[in-house]
């Protein structure tokens, strides 16, 4: 039980530092060509839009917890001006 455990924290930490050094991976349904073609027609990838990368799954929540701790921890602001007398 405690090797499964052990496998499963160094498999997401293995794909955390994955995340971070190669935050996008090659579109799958392009295979990273940016655009498909059928029959005769070459069109741009809808899922890249023609871009040939992909931002990973996990830099992805990486970058909304930012944004959310960023969001819930900026500081209060009032629109009036503090007065000494107030």
């Amino acid at each position: 039980m405690a090797l499964a455990s052990l496998l499963i924290l160094l498999a997401a930490a293995g794909y955390a530092a994955l995340c971070a050094v190669r935050p996008f991976a090659p579109c799958r349904k392009c295979s990273g060509t940016g655009a498909l073609t059928r029959r005769r027609t070459v069109t741009v990838c809808r899922r890249c839009h023609g871009n040939r990368a992909r931002l990973r799954i996990g830099r992805r929540l990486l970058n909304n917890s930012r944004t959310i701790h960023a969001a819930g921890t900026r500081p209060k602001t009032t629109d009036r001006k503090a007065t000494p007398w107030q």
